[in-house]
């Protein structure tokens, strides 16, 4: 009786700590798309962010677009901020921002990783 015990309390603590490592890779790659997407978005093929928008550490930024602040605020969704990115003209016909994936600018998994990058402004 106590042998069981003992040995559904040690699976149990293996279980917890194998479902705890799960999280370890997901918060690596997400630290590598926020890196990634600064670097599209600095990238002046790719992204060229700061040709419009101003943010935290742009150099000579323009000033076409809205500054890029606050963009948990602006967007708690970030599916939205990302189909903003994706097609600016589906939520605003009048929009200037180039959709970057409607013309495959930039691909999926990119515009993934500046979504993930822009919403730590």
């Amino acid at each position: 009786m106590r042998k069981s015990a003992r040995m559904i309390a040690t699976a149990s603590a293996v279980a917890v700590l194998l479902g705890t490592m799960t999280f370890i890779p997901t918060q690596s790659a997400l630290a590598d798309d926020v890196a990634d997407g600064k670097k599209i978005a600095e990238n002046r093929k790719k992204g060229n962010c700061f040709g419009c928008h101003a943010y935290e550490g742009a150099t000579m930024p323009g000033n076409i677009g809205p500054p890029l602040v606050a963009m948990k605020a602006r967007y708690p969704d970030k599916q939205k901020l990302y189909d903003q990115i994706w097609d600016a003209s589906k939520a605003n016909p009048n929009s200037i921002m180039p959709p970057f994936g409607k013309h495959d600018a930039l691909s999926d998994k990119e515009i993934k990783a500046l979504t993930e990058w822009v919403y730590t402004l």
